[in-house]
């Protein structure tokens, strides 16, 4: 630890009562003061000795007020920030789907489902596989003991009847 460190660490000590009144009457806030106070302790640690600090007092409440000064621009920052986010949110259109949206999606989802569940076996397993396990055509043909051709044929088959379903009146 420097010299300069060493005295001004004493200094911070000593001194901690009234920098921390005087940066509570700054900030306006208890926990704010703490933190920069603790800060200051850190930004302490780092001061060289070249060059010699000839007022240790001066330069100790000098920290302090600079720590101080970030501090509430930090704040203001944070501040407008949030107000930012509060506007955005308050004036964001909503894009949520209309009732009437949301009931057709609902008929088309059980008669997919219907169709799904209507579909033979092993189409049904298959397509099941592929589209929701996330298994390969390979993956499949191997576990049922077929080509890859006949795979394919399924889920084909599969499609072919769901996309009837979704192109129904």
């Amino acid at each position: 630890m420097s010299t300069n460190a060493f005295v001004l660490s004493h200094l911070l000590l000593r001194e901690r009562p009234s920098l921390l009144k005087r940066l509570r009457r700054m900030l306006r806030d208890e926990r704010a003061a703490e933190d920069v106070t603790q800060g200051l302790w850190l930004k302490i640690q780092s001061v060289h000795d070249h060059p010699p600090i000839d007022n240790p007092g001066a330069y100790l409440h000098r920290l302090a007020m600079n720590a101080a000064t970030d501090a509430l621009r930090a704040s203001k920052r944070r501040g407008a920030l949030v107000e930012a986010e509060v506007a955005d949110l308050l004036w964001v259109e909503d894009d949520s789907p209309a009732p009437d949206r949301i009931a057709i999606g609902r008929d088309m989802l059980e008669r997919i489902m219907a169709a799904l569940a209507s579909l033979p076996e092993p189409t049904c397993s298959i397509f099941r596989l592929n589209r929701f396990e996330g298994l390969t055509q390979r993956e499949i043909a191997a576990r049922y003991g077929v080509s890859t051709t006949v795979v394919e044929r399924h889920i084909r088959r599969a499609l072919k009847a769901l996309d009837d379903v979704r192109n129904a009146p």
